[in-house]
């Protein structure tokens, strides 16, 4: 049952199934079985596919630790958990511990001959590395990686778009751009074999091109990846996430109004399938409310801020860093509106929580601040120009 809703893209509904057959099998088994360590890491995964990763890792762990009693700490089994382990760590923020983790999987996976396997690895080592802002170093493991692939493989073109990222960050672009064109001259020809994973490959390419401010090509690129995911029930999710890439480029580059039907398709969908109070689909209702109000429309900015802040606040906590920007961007639509003394009150709890982020939020305390000054003055004599919300980047 589980399997099924999460091929429809219900996943809140898939784990709470993965939960009980948990649960189920404890009983029957016992909490150190294997099946036990099997089905934790399954949940594990379920987890991390939602991007509930403070859920995920205990998770992992308990497989870890119960397929290292029954396999060994060098078995295939424990390399398995921990390359997941290091995927988790890297959405969590903890690089160094993510490497440790990927690291010991790839030695596992080159002893025991799981070529494949190890091959991924090294990819996910490179991008941990990038995270790491160890670019050098990425190429590096990747030139490694590349040598060991088959010439037209998906493998080889996920080597290039990581390559890309590298030397993306390394403001390397022409370089950049050709390690890009290789991927895409691969995976132009894999589009009828493997659709889901070649859209992600060109979702991954069009963050690329963004980032070197090529944002028709990216779009482009986009539009390519909906083509595929459209006909792919089981990948919602990656549809939602290119609608809303999409309409974030539209808004970069001007487009404010055909951005709206990207962003709210990207709503929709990504509440399908991660449940409504999701904090992906915060930023979606974030970027929402900014094109509103962009469009002078502040009624409805406030409204898509406020679902933002309220997703945020219980998703993040009110004292996350976004939880803090969604105020302050709800103080932006209340001034369009004339609202000033809410407006005032929200940009303050903003600056409160600014201040105790200490040094980094610098920044966006001085200019909190500074925002907040203005409005004062606005409150009194009411002909200052408007401050603009800033779209937050999606995750």
């Amino acid at each position: 049952m589980a399997n099924v809703k999460t091929a429809l893209c219900r996943r809140e509904e898939a784990l709470e199934n993965l939960k009980k057959c948990l649960e189920i099998k404890e009983k029957m088994l016992g909490k150190d079985s294997i099946e036990v360590g099997k089905a934790s890491r399954d949940l594990a995964e379920a987890y991390a596919g939602t991007l509930n990763l403070k859920e995920a890792l205990p998770h992992c762990l308990k497989a870890l630790q119960i397929h290292g009693l029954r396999f060994g700490l060098d078995s295939v089994e424990v390399a398995h958990d921990r390359r997941l382990l290091g995927v988790i760590y890297t959405g969590l923020g903890m690089h160094e511990e993510a490497l440790k983790q990927n690291k010991f999987a790839r030695e596992v996976f080159k002893n025991s001959g799981v070529g494949s396997d190890r091959l991924h690895a090294g990819i996910e080592a490179a991008n941990m590395q990038i995270a790491l802002g160890k670019y050098d170093q990425a190429v590096r493991t990747l030139k490694a990686v590349v040598e060991a692939t088959d010439e037209d493989s998906e493998t080889r073109a996920s080597v290039f778009v990581s390559m890309g990222k590298a030397l993306c960050n390394l403001e390397n672009f022409p370089d950049a751009k050709r390690c890009l064109e290789i991927a895409l001259g691969i995976l132009g020809k894999k589009e009828k074999e493997d659709p889901a994973d070649v859209s992600k490959c060109y979702v991954e390419i069009a963050i690329q091109y963004e980032t070197m401010n090529e944002f028709e090509n990216a779009i482009t690129l986009l539009h390519r990846a909906l083509k595929m995911l459209e006909k792919l029930p089981q990948e919602q999710h990656s549809l939602a996430s290119a609608y809303a890439r999409i309409g974030h480029l539209l808004m970069l580059t001007g487009k404010v109004s055909p951005a709206i039907p990207y962003l709210e398709s990207a709503a929709e969908i990504m509440s399908e399938c991660f449940g409504s109070s999701h904090y992906s689909v915060a930023y979606i209702y974030s970027n929402l409310g900014s094109a509103y109000l962009e469009l002078d429309k502040p009624h409805e900015s406030v409204k898509m801020f406020g679902v933002a802040k309220s997703i945020m606040d219980s998703a993040l906590g009110p004292q996350h860093i976004d939880s803090l920007e969604a105020r302050k961007n709800m103080s932006t639509a209340y001034s369009a509106l004339g609202m000033y003394d809410s407006a005032v009150e929200m940009l303050q709890e903003a600056i409160n929580g600014y201040e105790r982020h200490g040094p980094a939020a610098e920044d966006e305390l001085a200019e909190s601040k500074q925002i907040l000054e203005d409005l004062k003055k606005k409150a009194r004599c009411g002909s200052l120009e408007e401050p603009r919300s800033k779209p937050l980047l999606l995750p």
